[in-house]
């Protein structure tokens, strides 16, 4: 099995009905974010959330320490192994944004291995944080047969804020390599919308019933083949798979619940009346809010939860 669980903490019956399941990466080098996220997320809400957080094994006992020995100790969670074996032959490597190939990159890939007793579960990037109530994230309705509920990329609010990030990709022509034959076949535009799935709701009777983990795996192994798309175009290897795989199969969510690019350009700053309204903030991009230079760090600072281990450390200017 791919996904070795921990914590096999006895759910009272009933309880599993209103239970929220976040899933969220700790990745080494960025724990900190995963613990903002979260704490944003837990202090914004009275539903009983149940974190699944995921992280490689020599990290786990970390992610403990940091939970139980902080603010967050009053938490429901579950600390999950994710074992990168999994991808063996389905990552290719590439020099040009080699974070981008982290392995938990693709827990998103293995959702239905995470989460066994839920028909519906929130994931999201560790670089988000959560202003409005998760509640009603989670309560976006999934049409008929659709497996995942995303932001489409033309669907943001405040476009003008959004276009003066110069070279931001909105379309699938910026994350598929048109010139292969294997993405010409898929018949899709290169005009058409993409979505970013750092924020998404998924059904998971859908996903296992298409078998969605199976053809993100088949996509993997033909990019290692045939290099279809590369983490030099736009959101790089998680993306590309989810975006042919997706493609005219997903529902959408609120564009308020996914307010992006904050992490693109470190010159760049929203209004803060627009900042504000938005229900959850999301610096993807390679300029993060712990780091320098970045924007809008004091919103995320603000939900920063320091490491009880001294390791994690903001480094950017105050």
């Amino acid at each position: 099995m791919a996904l070795l669980r921990k914590d096999e903490d006895a759910t009272a019956p009933g309880e599993m009905d209103d239970e929220i399941p976040v899933v969220i990466c700790a990745a080494a080098g960025r724990m900190g974010a995963a613990m903002a996220a979260i704490n944003s997320i837990y202090s914004n809400t009275d539903a009983n959330i149940l974190f699944y957080v995921v992280g490689l094994r020599n990290t786990l006992s970390r992610i403990r320490k940091w939970i139980e020995h902080s603010k967050l100790r009053e938490i429901n969670f579950k600390i999950v192994e994710f074992n990168p074996m999994v991808l063996k032959g389905k990552v290719r490597p590439d020099s040009a944004r080699p974070e981008l190939l982290q392995p938990l990159n693709f827990v998103r890939f293995y959702l239905p291995l995470l989460i066994q007793q839920h028909e519906k579960v929130i994931y999201l990037d560790d670089d988000v944080i959560v202003q409005g109530d998760i509640q009603e994230l989670y309560d976006t309705t999934l049409a008929l047969g659709h497996a995942a509920a995303f932001s489409d990329d033309c669907d943001l609010p405040s476009t003008q804020d959004i276009s003066r990030l110069v070279g931001l990709q909105n379309t699938y022509m910026g994350y598929l390599d048109y010139r292969k034959k294997a993405i010409k076949d898929l018949g899709i535009s290169p005009s058409t919308c993409s979505f970013n799935p750092g924020v998404f709701v998924a059904n998971m009777t859908e996903w296992k019933h298409q078998r969605i983990t199976k053809q993100l795996e088949k996509w993997m192994k033909k990019n290692v083949e045939e290099n279809l798309y590369s983490s030099s175009l736009g959101g790089g290897v998680a993306t590309s798979p989810m975006l042919i795989v997706f493609h005219g199969k997903h529902s959408a969510i609120n564009p308020l619940w996914h307010i992006r690019h904050l992490g693109w350009n470190p010159d760049t700053r929203y209004s803060e009346h627009f900042l504000q309204e938005a229900k959850l903030l999301h610096w993807n991009g390679r300029h993060k809010p712990w780091d320098f230079p970045s924007v809008h760090n004091d919103l995320w600072e603000s939900w920063f939860v320091p490491d009880p281990a001294g390791i994690f450390k903001l480094r950017h200017n105050s």
